[in-house]
């Protein structure tokens, strides 16, 4: 019989990856314990929300086309998430809205470096390993957010209005609502076939959470990196 994968040491070791993190990324512990926030970081991190979303619908739609009637189970649980998720860049576009970033400038950002390497990392791991990848990557999107959005709008909110929130808060309702974070993890589960997939699927875990710290410290390096360097050659 083969083991499955508690959710408890699931997230224990994505407890341990983000803590390295935070030790090695400025500004990003003090971000996600809403020790401090900054506005021109948070619209940044906004709009790459918006862009990675676009991105990651693609890449799951990719999934569900691969995984095509091989495994109905997680094709039906991947299609429902999917179309919950689809369309929800507009929760965060009418935060943006509120700060005075308009849909056009969105559309015109470049995503970071960082996050095309997690879309390129992405379609590659598909083809290699089938589903999982898409389910472990979209399972710690809903444990990231569980963890850390309410605390990251609140400490915005509190500094620059709740009305600059709304949309996110909305976001974070709908997830809880639709229980997205058990939704994914049962599809993590119903990949595992044998005791070697625990180990690739923490592995994952640690590959994707050490992509989001690229992410943040070139968030960090184009917001207030920049304007400390800027600062200094003044």
């Amino acid at each position: 019989m083969r083991e499955k994968i508690s959710c408890q040491q699931a997230v224990d070791h994505c407890l341990c990856e983000m803590e390295k993190l935070f030790s090695k990324i400025s500004f990003a512990k003090a971000f996600h314990s809403g020790e401090k926030t900054d506005l021109a970081y948070y619209k940044r991190h906004l709009i790459e929300i918006i862009l990675r979303i676009k991105l990651n619908n693609e890449v799951d739609a990719y999934s569900l086309y691969k995984l095509g009637y091989r495994d109905n189970y997680l094709s039906k649980k991947l299609a429902t998430y999917l179309s919950e998720e689809y369309g929800h860049e507009a929760f965060f576009m009418s935060d943006l809205n509120s700060l005075g970033v308009t849909a056009n400038e969105v559309d015109n950002t470049d995503p970071f470096f960082s996050t095309k390497k997690l879309i390129g990392y992405l379609y590659y791991s598909i083809m290699k390993d089938g589903a999982m990848p898409t389910m472990v990557w979209n399972w710690l999107v809903e444990w990231y957010s569980d963890t850390y959005n309410h605390i990251i709008t609140n400490k915005f909110s509190d500094e620059f209005g709740k009305d600059k929130v709304i949309g996110s808060l909305k976001h974070l309702s709908f997830d809880e609502k639709h229980d997205h974070l058990s939704l994914m993890f049962s599809t993590i589960q119903a990949t595992v076939k044998d005791d070697s997939d625990i180990d690739k699927i923490k592995t994952y875990i640690s590959n994707f959470i050490y992509l989001i710290g690229e992410y943040y410290q070139e968030l960090y390096d184009n917001t207030l990196g920049l304007n400390e360097a800027l600062s200094k050659a003044s």
